[in-house]
């Protein structure tokens, strides 16, 4: 189901019946057990702690609802030596503006609806691109990302558990996106070769965007001249035709000054640098500057360069 906006932005969702945690957890191991998930320490790491399971601080949990927020394409223009870099800031790398509490009251006031039931925001634990396909809130791309109707690619997903019975169990099998039936776009576009085309999932130790999204340098077989955002990648995403419409809406930030692109590249990390880039391009927290802009110049380097 979807509704218009909440505070500006698209929203879609679906709900599932609990009863179906164990079809889910089955989908995640069984592409461990056929050994198509790749064995990439830092990979490994962010599978560790996938699970389907009711959440201890709601037992008597009965539906699980699947919610995707429309999110943008974002550029911004990072200036130096008087030219002007125009960056790629993808979704979801970047505050969209909604908090918890929006969320929070758009389950409960709008898709629920009536009072007295309790909610619980599922954290990391779920696989929540597995949940928006089987709920059929999305469909797989050949290229293993998620697509949703009126949203392409371009969304953040967020998952619920309630104790309310919702009125639909929508479960669906795995299915992808018609645009894929004849198109190969994306296989022969991937910088890397990280997706197979055969087997489905993704070789996720090849794919670029893990290795921006972490410290550390990038890895001696991988090609500088692949890099093409500020984070992640959207080679496979950027003229795939289940994103035709969405590229269309893209929005932009502000400016990043001279002055600031030099301290950055400089690694000159003070306070109102850190303030001053998270408020303009909204790629991290003040708390947390110090530790992601290593990352940030890292990643900046290779696009100017």
């Amino acid at each position: 189901m979807s509704y218009p906006n909440i505070k500006g932005i698209r929203y879609h969702y679906k709900s599932v019946s609990v009863d179906h945690l164990d079809d889910l957890q089955e989908d995640f191991d069984r592409l461990n057990r056929i050994g198509v998930l790749s064995n990439h320490k830092t990979y490994r790491y962010y599978l560790s702690n996938k699970e389907f399971v009711i959440p201890e601080t709601l037992p008597d949990a009965k539906s699980l609802i699947i919610l995707a927020t429309s999110t943008k394409m974002m550029y911004a223009n990072f200036h130096l030596n008087g030219k002007v870099f125009n960056i790629m800031i993808p979704p979801p790398y970047y505050d969209d503006g909604l908090t918890l509490e929006d969320l929070d009251g758009l389950v409960l006031n709008v898709i629920i609806k009536k009072p007295g039931y309790d909610i619980v925001k599922a954290r990391n634990q779920l696989h929540l691109k597995i949940l928006a396909v089987r709920s059929g809130l999305g469909r797989y791309g050949r290229n293993n990302i998620c697509y949703i109707d009126g949203m392409g690619s371009f969304f953040s997903l967020h998952a619920f558990y309630t104790n309310y019975k919702m009125e639909h169990d929508s479960w669906h099998d795995l299915k992808m996106i018609d645009q894929c039936e004849n198109c190969i776009y994306c296989i022969k576009n991937c910088p890397t070769n990280a997706i197979r085309g055969e087997p489905f999932v993704i070789d996720a130790g090849k794919c670029l965007s893990l290795y921006n999204e972490i410290d550390g340098e990038f890895p001696k077989w991988m090609d500088m001249n692949v890099h093409n955002a500020l984070m992640g990648c959207m080679k496979c995403q950027y003229f795939c035709p289940g994103n035709r419409e969405e590229i269309k809406k893209a929005g932009r930030f502000e400016d990043v000054s001279e002055e600031e692109t030099k301290m950055l590249l400089n690694g000159d990390f003070n306070d109102p640098l850190i303030s001053s880039l998270s408020s303009k391009i909204k790629m991290f927290d003040p708390s947390d500057g110090l530790r992601f802009l290593p990352r940030l110049k890292r990643n900046l380097e290779v696009l100017i360069k």
